[in-house]
């Protein structure tokens, strides 16, 4: 996949889906009983590209206060959703040590994985940062996961829902209505090719989390350093 051409593609549609009021709310983050839970392996930012980011995040906020943005503990990027999110899964179905020794046999021979994070693009719901990684390290090891998974016994659903690909990470949804549609676009345009720097991945997560990656919720089963 060529990764600019998918972000430009999603950000053209849905910046027009935005402005013109065809947005989407997501009505669960509200929801405190909201038991959907999964399994999920990512990548945290450095503090640097964090505050970059909040930067942006500010000024988002002064358009639409009231919308739910990310905190810089929730921000990541997935690198593989090995349970999806339901409220049929709890942590008591699997051995989370089962899952780490193959993540651990997923990542030999994985040194170095560097991101970019340049610009930002949008879903109908959601606003978020552009990642591109350096090279096709991330990639190989999302496949090198997809076939060790497929070839286990152990309990997943990767790409169920759709087939990871990008680097991107959500840093604000909809969770009331719009005030200014346009004016939220207008801004977060200014920002579409902002250079918010680039980052060595130290380590890679393996976590229990809700749907929003809440920190109040999420449980860290694994934490692998990269050299």
């Amino acid at each position: 996949m060529n990764l600019t051409e998918h972000y430009n593609q999603l950000y053209k549609t849905s910046s027009e889906t935005i402005a013109t009021g065809k947005y989407v709310i997501d009505s669960e983050i509200k929801n405190e009983s909201d038991s959907r839970f999964g399994i999920t392996l990512l990548i945290r930012p450095n503090d640097e590209i964090k505050a970059n980011i909040q930067h942006f995040i500010n000024e988002l906020k002064k358009v639409e206060p009231e919308q739910y943005f990310y905190p810089d503990s929730d921000i990541h990027i997935t690198v593989m959703s090995i349970i999806s999110c339901s409220t049929e899964f709890n942590l008591n179905m699997i051995s989370p040590n089962e899952y780490i020794e193959l993540i651990c046999r997923s990542l030999v021979d994985v040194n170095k994985i560097k991101i970019h994070y340049k610009g930002i693009t949008a879903s109908p719901s959601a606003i978020m940062i552009q990642g591109f990684p350096s090279d096709e390290t991330l990639n190989n090891l999302r496949n090198r996961l997809r076939e060790n998974f497929k070839n286990s016994n152990l309990q997943q659903s990767i790409d169920s829902r759709y087939e990871i690909s990008t680097a991107h990470s959500t840093i604000m949804r909809f969770q009331d209505k719009l005030h200014d549609p346009k004016k939220l676009i207008e801004t977060a345009a200014k920002f579409r090719d902002y250079d918010f720097g680039e980052f060595d991945v130290k380590s890679i997560e393996l976590v229990y989390n809700d749907w929003y990656q809440r920190k109040s919720t999420t449980r860290v089963l694994g934490d692998f350093g990269l050299r």
